[in-house]
């Protein structure tokens, strides 16, 4: 039998998975799901249980962050326009956000 904990989370966590691999998005702060005054600007963090990357990652999500405030890039095909795929699912809830990696290197 399946606990009511598990089948109602009391903070936001997602099983994602990017590009064949598996991991955790999930979050601490209850309220991220019921108040969407605190869907301005909070933390995620992300686990994915692979060997190379054993530390989770700790990412702050700013929703309403403008486009045109980032850095100019190259180009849209460009290597340094791509967004690691963590974040473009980040963006499938928060259209349009931005996802600070907090000094981790973005992967996946």
């Amino acid at each position: 039998q399946v606990s009511p904990a598990l089948r109602s989370p009391r903070v936001p966590v997602w099983l994602c998975s990017l590009p064949g691999r598996l991991g955790v998005l999930f979050g601490t702060d209850c309220r991220l799901l019921s108040d969407w005054k605190c869907e301005r600007t909070f933390q995620l963090y992300f686990c994915s249980g692979q060997r190379e990357h054993t530390r989770t990652a700790h990412l702050t999500v700013d929703t309403h962050s403008h486009h045109w405030e980032e850095a100019p890039r190259e180009g849209p095909c460009s290597p340094g326009h791509r967004r690691p795929a963590l974040e473009m699912a980040i963006r499938t809830r928060w259209a349009g956000a931005t996802v600070s990696w907090n000094g981790t290197e973005p992967f996946f």
